[in-house]
């Protein structure tokens, strides 16, 4: 059955409103909170972004060079966040393209983590023994401009259709070992309910596969998707994961603290996935605020990721002692909910690894030496 638009109109945040009565003056409450909507309205040329922006040489430029993958892509929703003058603006940053995006630099590559190269069948990733990653969608809401998928989303050649569906499936169901699904892409959720509710019901009737995740960036660039609808439909999946990329304190507008908020209430447990960008998010406030911001909504904050060496990512790239410190600055000094774990994904599909800062110094007989949050050396008992 096809889902249906919502039947009620969610609160806007003041600002978005002003902006969609400036810039889309035909256009009702009732239309703007449609998803659909939203999609089918995306900023996704040159015309359409002058007209809500003053764009840079450098802007201007990459927008007519960029073809195929990564396209520009930003729903009228998400666009009333940027600085329409201010090309510095954090959120403004990931989503609209400059030339340094057709830099290369050190190791980059295409496919900086080995995705390719452990996908025995297309859309299906199995790097870790006991989890796989389905890709059903090459297609996002919105295009971020520092994606690990860069070499393969929004050039529509990698379409959501059953019978690709049915060959990850397949290597799923012939895999015992698989417990652990997550769907991403593109983005899941971009699926109407009846396309997205096919592969769920398929994979919770795998007797092996024992929960299910969703990757999304919707909640944040979207927060309309997040219908009744959908959410009677997830409700059927149980237990049933939402992992939510979230980059800056900027995007908790009301909208998504609405759409997180009904995630929540509808038993769905959500963890916050950021990426850390120079010139975003690289900044020890920044990054509190925008933690203890989920909180607020119910989403725990999960990983904190290095951003991956995909190509023309160098200017967003920041050493991972920059991380380091980061957390050291939210390790005590705020809720440990509010901190999470750093994570470098290493080269060639050598996973995740955990790079959060050292607090052990060495020891002293039975005696370990730690330094605790306040950089004061401290002992602990621990005898060999």
């Amino acid at each position: 059955m096809t889902d249906l638009r919502p039947a009620f109109v969610p609160e806007c945040d003041h600002h978005v409103d002003s902006f969609r009565i400036r810039h889309y003056p035909g256009v009702t409450p009732e239309t703007w909170t449609d998803w659909r909507w939203q999609l089918r309205n995306r900023i996704r040329d040159l015309e359409e972004a002058e007209r809500l922006f003053v764009l840079t040489d450098s802007e201007r430029a990459a927008i007519r060079k960029r073809t195929g993958m990564l396209p520009l892509g930003i729903t009228p929703y998400y666009a009333a966040l940027l600085d329409p003058d201010d090309p510095r603006q954090p959120l403004r940053r990931t989503k609209i393209p400059t030339l340094e995006e057709f830099e290369r630099h050190g190791d980059e590559c295409e496919d900086p983590l080995g995705e390719d190269a452990h996908s025995p069948v297309p859309g299906l990733v199995h790097t870790y023994p006991d989890k796989a990653l389905f890709l059903v969608t090459d297609f996002c809401a919105t295009y971020c401009r520092y994606c690990t998928r860069a070499r393969m989303v929004g050039g529509g050649e990698f379409l959501p259709q059953k019978g690709m569906w049915e060959q990850t499936l397949d290597y799923i169901r012939d895999h015992s070992e698989i417990r652990d699904v997550l769907l991403s892409g593109g983005d899941p959720l971009i699926l109407a309910d009846d396309r997205l509710e096919w592969v769920l019901e398929r994979l919770h009737e795998i007797p092996h596969v024992e929960f299910l995740r969703i990757g999304t960036k919707v909640p944040a660039v979207l927060p309309y998707r997040i219908t009744p609808n959908l959410l009677r439909m997830l409700r059927k999946f149980h237990p049933l994961f939402f992992s939510i990329h979230f980059t800056h304190p900027e995007e908790l507008t009301l909208e998504v603290r609405q759409a997180c908020e009904r995630l929540a209430d509808a038993g769905i447990p959500t963890g916050g996935q950021t990426v850390l960008l120079k010139g975003v998010n690289d900044d020890p406030e920044v990054m509190k605020s925008l933690n203890l911001g989920l909180l607020r909504v119910r989403c725990k904050p999960y990983y904190l990721h290095q951003c991956d060496p995909i190509e023309g990512s160098a200017h967003f790239r920041t050493s991972v002692e920059t991380g380091q410190e980061i957390i050291r600055h939210l390790h005590g000094h705020t809720t440990g909910y509010a901190v999470p774990t750093y994570m470098v994904d290493t080269a060639g599909g050598g996973g995740k690894v955990p790079v959060s800062p050292g607090y052990i110094e060495g020891r002293e007989g039975d005696q370990l030496l730690l330094k605790n949050y306040q950089g004061r050396d401290t002992r602990y008992w621990d005898p060999v």
